[in-house]
């Protein structure tokens, strides 16, 4: 294949797969620029839970190695101690390998302290970093503009003694936090902001997750990122698209040092309609319980995701279809619920569940009889084999099923309309029983014992199939119906003078406290998926106990994304 530019568009690489960075490492390969290695790294910072956002980049680097028979590191970049917690750490691992992915290598950037420490040494040696005695507020003044160069520190010419005594003396834990930084000399009239004497090192006098007490002094992640992929050999740095105005400056470090060069690569990030993808406001939803917690299935976190229902083969087909560019865009979160039906369609098994139930007497069906229909467990994979599902003369169905004045195009049951139950009889519904208060208790009805599991010997047909459950025989269910958590698609439709609060969907969670589900859930484990049929896609909560199953919607089964591809 030919050589492809490190900044092209679009290109096929390896696998068949079309994205500009099997371009960028196929031209690598074929200049030997790395001896042919593809070694690759996730390096979350543990200052909160993964969210879809995230998958992306964990599918692209993950997937890109392992396309070339390469490797991937997981590392945690760990190098603020008043943010990060090992809960998030031991997320983000039970994350990665949920998804689907494993690791050469678990790192932490905390691992490598001492080794960016006496790099920094080498450049104050150098002439080419100093202590700084401004204020973090007089950096950010004195930095300029994108239209007018910065004004240099009047502390930018410390002799190198000088700085090397400074500097050992902020690890010695002399001064106080915000006192001193150590900053890289590069250009303060940079037109790339990036290189106007950034800040390899601030002062924290704070106790680290993984070090403790042994530092006070941290690096910043522009410092630490480079050198940590040199480090561990890293070929090809892949991040989102923020970071491209970084790379001069990851490659000047690199240079500056003389180690290992890897290739820093951007991508388009993922944006999702009607998501948050913020950090800040996800931990803003989570500290202020406007959600359940970080694995509440209305929010976009791994975790949420895969409690909601959502597979992980679902996470990375989508990731696929939104495939790899270097143009921000937003993608529709029907997208994310098509991947995600047709992963289930395939995968979840059948199941009759009644939402809102609506009681059947069958009054000619005899008192004590239980009958057993066998129907298939997924008819996408008949070699799964069948259930079987008790019937009996009192059965639940939809109130959505039934109408007392139907209008002219309702179908479902009505008095003196004929139905089929789903793999069983025609039923005929011959009276409405209600209550005091005009509410609607009982259907009366009658069933064709002649249609069991097929059509009417007389040759008469019905236009409407409805499900049921057998009420002596179904299973109590809590059934959680989850909304989008946003009313507005995107942040361009939200109000400036108004807080992103303002646009939570009051009605994000609908919970029916008693549902019926058929037998067959019985003992089903949390994250089990089912078709419910007619309804949707639901997995069981690890709520759930032995008297009681709780479900979560995953998505509803009409498919809203394919319908909107046809209307484009």
């Amino acid at each position: 294949m030919a050589a492809t530019p490190e900044n092209s568009t679009l290109e096929t690489g390896a696998a068949g797969k079309s994205n500009f960075i099997r371009g960028i490492i196929d031209a690598h390969n074929a200049s030997g620029r790395f001896g042919g290695r593809v070694a690759t790294r996730f390096p979350p910072e543990p200052n909160g839970y993964l969210h879809i956002g995230h998958a992306k980049s964990i599918c692209i680097n993950f997937g890109t190695a392992d396309d070339y028979g390469g490797t991937t590191n997981l590392r945690f970049d760990d190098t603020n101690p008043t943010k990060e917690e090992q809960e998030y750490i031991d997320a983000i691992i039970a994350d990665v390998r949920w998804l689907g992915f494993d690791w050469e290598n678990l790192h932490y950037a905390s691992d490598y302290f001492e080794q960016l420490y006496q790099w920094a040494v080498q450049l104050i040696r150098q002439g080419v970093a100093y202590v700084d005695d401004l204020s973090a507020e007089e950096i950010r003044e004195n930095r300029g503009t994108l239209t007018e160069p910065g004004k240099p520190s009047p502390y930018r010419d410390r002799s190198i003694a000088e700085n090397l005594d400074l500097f050992e003396r902020m690890r010695a834990g002399e001064f106080a936090n915000g006192s001193r930084v150590l900053r890289a000399k590069i250009d303060m009239s940079s037109p790339n902001i990036n290189f106007r004497d950034p800040v390899l090192y601030r002062i924290l006098h704070e106790e680290h997750p993984r070090t403790g007490d042994a530092w006070c002094i941290y690096p910043m992640y522009d410092w630490a990122h480079g050198q940590s992929d040199s480090i561990e050999g890293i070929t090809h740095s892949i991040c989102t698209l923020e970071f491209e105005d970084h790379r001069p400056l990851y490659d000047w470090f690199v240079d500056q040092l003389g180690i290992h060069h890897p290739q820093q690569i951007e991508f388009a990030r993922l944006n999702l309609t009607y998501t948050i993808m913020s950090k800040r406001k996800l931990i803003k939803l989570v500290k202020e319980g406007h959600v359940r917690g970080w694995d509440d299935p209305r929010m976009p976190t791994l975790s949420g995701l895969r409690r909601r229902g959502i597979p992980p083969k679902a996470i990375r087909d989508f990731v696929d279809m939104t495939g790899v560019t270097k143009a921000n865009g937003v993608v529709e979160i029907e997208m994310l619920e098509y991947a995600a039906r047709q992963e289930l369609n395939h995968s979840a098994p059948r199941l009759m569940a009644v939402l809102r139930p609506i009681k059947v007497v069958l009054t000619n069906y005899p008192e004590d009889q239980v009958e057993e229909f066998e129907v298939l467990i997924n008819p996408e994979q008949p070699e799964l084999g069948t259930r079987i599902v008790p019937f009996s003369k009192v059965l639940y169905i939809e109130q959505d099923d039934f109408m007392e004045e139907p209008p002219p195009k309702f179908f479902r049951l009505s008095p003196g309309r004929e139905v089929r139950l789903r793999g069983a009889y025609f039923v005929r519904c011959d009276e409405v029983i209600k209550d005091a208060a005009g509410n609607i208790t009982e259907l009366r009805c009658t069933y064709d014992p002649a249609t069991r599991g097929g059509d009417a010997p007389d040759g008469r047909k019905v236009k409407s199939t409805l499900h049921w459950v057998s009420a002596a025989h179904a299973l109590e269910a809590e059934v959680r119906l989850y909304e989008r958590l946003l009313t507005v698609a995107g942040a361009g439709e939200m109000d400036e003078d108004k807080d992103f609060l303002d646009y939570l969907n009051p009605h994000s969670i609908e919970i029916i406290e008693r549902a019926w589900v058929e037998p067959n859930a019985q003992g089903a484990a949390p994250e089990t998926h089912y078709q419910f049929e007619r309804i949707g896609y639901f997995t069981v909560d690890p709520d759930s106990t032995a008297d009681k199953l709780v479900f979560n919607r995953t998505v509803t089964l009409k498919d809203d994304w394919a319908k909107l591809q046809k209307t484009k």
